[in-house]
This record gives C-alpha cells, structure tokens and sequence, in this order.
C-alpha cells in the first residue's frame, strides 16, 4: 500500500488502520497523518462517520465538523457485516502499523478485529482503544460523550462564573484531550515496536483524559481535600490574572509574578498599587483579589482596549484582547503563526483548515539549523469523500476488479467517483 496522506513526514511509510469516528479517535489520526502517515478512515457505506451528518455549517456537501478532524485521510467505506467486506479490513489491520478503534466494548471482538485477533496476524502491530470511561471501567459498557465526561469529572464544575451554573467549555475539549492522548500513546509504542518487533495494545479515555487535563486544579482539591470553586475569567492562585472590561473592548491580563505586577502598575501609571503592601506578593494579591481587582478594573476603563495593549505590550506584561473564534484565526495568520491551511476538496474547492498545533519539518537538516516548520511540508490530502478511495484501497489489499465490483453492486462498498 501506498502512501499518499503525507509523503515526506517524520511518519511517513507509517500505515494507519482508522476504525474509529466521530472526535477523539479521528483527532488522533489526522494528528498522526499530518506526520505524514498514511490514514485509511472505514466507514458504514450508507452514512458513514456520525460527524458528516453534523451540521450545519456545510461545504461542498460536507459537514464542517466532520472537515476538521479528517484531512490527510482515505476513505474506505464498507459494510463490516458483510463476511468479504469484513475480511477486506481485516487484511488492512493486518498490513496496518497503527489500528486506532472506538468501538463499544465487545463489539470488536465479535467482528475479530480486538487487539488479539490482529496480533494474531500481525505481531508488530500498535493497537490503540479509545473510550469513553476506560477499559476497566464499572459497568464495562458505559458510552462516553463529551458533556457526560466534563460533568462526571469536575470540568464542568470548575467553569463559569462564581454565582452562576456550572458551564461545559466552549469545545469537546475532552473528546480533544483525548485524541491527543491517543496520538502520544501510539507514539511511544511505535517507537518501541520498531525496536522489538513486538507490538502492544495502548488505551486512551475521556475520562482519564478529562481528570488529568485537570491538572493543578485536581491537585489542589487533593492538597487541600475540598472541592474546587469556579473562577471565571479569574485564576484560582494568581492575581491578576484575568479579564478586565476596557472603555470599549475586554481584554485579559497575566501578571504571573512580581515582577510582571510592578510593570503592570506602572503601564497603569497606578504606583500605588506598586507600593500597597497588601499587594506586595502574589499570595497577598489572592487574599485582597477584590479590592485590587476593582481598583484595576476602574483604571483600565479609563481608555480603550488598543491603547492599554500597546502600553502593557512595551511595559513587557502579557496581555491579548479577547478575540471572536475567526477573528482569533485571521489575527494569528496576520501574524504569521500559520494557523491555518488552505486544500483543494473536490466538492468544496479550496478549503481552509485549522493546523495541528505542533510543526514538524518533513525533512529535517541539522547542518542547516532548521527550526520545528521550516523547511518542506508533507503533502496532505484533504477530507475525503465516503467511499471515495474505497476502490484504491481494496485493489492495494489484493481484491480484484470483479471482486470490488461485486462489492459495490450489492452495497457492501461504497465508492465515490470524484468528476
């Protein structure tokens, strides 16, 4: 098998058997095709992934939740309760480096795709499962979604504002977490069955992922053995560290240390706060947050959001305005921090996508001193259709074109002609 995902990266040659849908697992996937592996995505021929119904917003036909985790992908869609289609992806697995799946638990062994019946046929093989309450979770077959995993850990608890109601965040950040999980997890263990020849079954779950992206969070409710409070804009242990309304636009501030709140004070032209011995460290900061933090906010409404950034910007004190989602991806290009990717979709003609957040050069040179995302960039393909490189994929897998053609006829294949 070939691979066209991202000829050139630090994965390339990489083999990527995709058997999950939805966020976590594709997230997973895309983050290991942009690193030049080669993804095949299966997929149910009649509605494939659960996303491409999501919307909308649509593009060309295709949802836009279902664009943003599936670039740099083949999508080969067929039915697995068809014994030849079935028996077709279990010949991928087992050509495969990687198989990622996010079946519920039993299901994949009752289509002998589990991590034993893959290693069965290939040793070497990085199995990676992704759940919603982890493997050995009490009852074993609990569904995890997003909003059900930012309730039961604490995340949602922890988000809002301090009088109000618990909030989930703005993005299924646990589904997020989880697929990056995913993708360091495979990570490690490819590199360890490359030396061994021994492959390993590697899990990754919302929860796991949710508890731990609690970090600081869970460790002071351990610390202190009380339950966290809700915050807001502020922080829990440093102040100030928030958002402040301006005269005519919010802004955030983080002061993280001392020495940041002096220069604070001075780009306020407030030396008296400078001098408040109640302000002295950040520990009398969080005791006195309220009287400092209105003392701030009544300084920082005095002029407008460009002027107190420009000020805080030459004083050396982070601050940023508090931007809408495309005005935020359009001001980080405008910046150069090549937030996003333009490719050409065959329905919806050149399409932008958000970028991974790490940079990898395809081809490092070490004499030439490059830097992560100089240099060539592995060629990514953009989200697939359904089905539209089923055929490909199943000629590679040795299928005949009588075979697939049978497949197709009685609609246990899909394949998508891209005019």
């Amino acid at each position: 098998m070939s691979a066209p995902g991202g000829a050139g990266g630090p994965l390339a040659g990489v083999r990527v058997a995709d058997l999950s849908r939805v966020l976590a697992g594709p997230y997973a996937t895309m983050l290991l095709a942009d690193l030049g592996a080669e993804v095949v995505k299966v997929e149910d021929p009649g509605r494939g992934d659960d996303t491409r119904a999501w919307g909308p917003p649509w593009a060309g036909g295709e949802a836009a939740y279902f664009l943003a985790v599936n670039r740099g992908k083949r999508s080969l869609a067929v039915d697995l309760k068809d014994p030849e289609g079935l028996a077709a992806v279990r010949e991928l697995c087992a050509r495969s480096d990687i198989v990622v799946q996010n079946f519920r638990p039993g299901v994949v062994a009752r289509l002998g795709l589990d991590y034993a019946a893959v290693r069965e046929r290939n040793p070497a093989v990085v199995y990676c499962s992704v759940t919603g309450f982890g493997p050995d979770h009490r009852p074993p077959d609990r569904p995890g979604f997003d909003l059900v995993v930012q309730a039961e850990s604490g995340l949602m608890a922890v988000t809002g504002e301090p009088a109000g109601a618990a909030v989930k965040v703005g993005v299924a950040i646990t589904d997020v977490l989880t697929g990056l999980n995913a993708a360091v997890a495979v990570l490690g263990a490819l590199v360890r069955a490359r030396a061994t020849g021994r492959g390993e079954h590697v899990t990754a779950s919302l929860i796991g992922s949710a508890l731990s992206g609690l970090v600081n969070v869970a460790q002071s409710a351990l610390v202190t053995g009380t339950e966290a409070g809700r915050y807001g804009n502020a922080h829990a242990s440093i102040v100030p560290y928030q958002a402040f309304p301006t005269a005519d636009a919010d802004i955030v501030i983080a002061a993280g240390n001392d020495a940041l709140y002096q220069r604070l004070c001075a780009a306020l032209e407030r030396p008296d706060l400078a001098a408040d011995p109640r302000y002295a460290d950040n520990p009398g900061r969080v005791a006195h947050r309220a009287e400092l933090v209105a003392a701030l906010t009544g300084t920082l409404r005095e002029r407008g959001a460009a002027e107190w950034l420009d000020r805080l910007a030459a004083a050396g004190v982070p601050a940023g305005r508090v931007r809408g989602v495309l005005e935020a991806l359009r001001a980080a290009d405008a910046a150069g921090d090549d937030a996003t990717l333009a490719l050409p979709h065959p329905t919806a003609g050149l399409l932008d996508l958000v970028r991974a957040g790490f940079r990898v050069p395809a081809e490092p040179d070490p004499d030439a001193g490059e830097r992560p995302g100089d240099g060539p960039r592995p060629t990514t393909l953009p989200p697939p259709l359904l089905g539209q490189h089923s055929a490909a994929v199943l000629t590679e897998l040795g299928l005949s074109e009588g075979r697939i053609a049978a497949l197709v006829e009685r609609g246990a294949v899909r394949q998508h002609e891209v005019r």
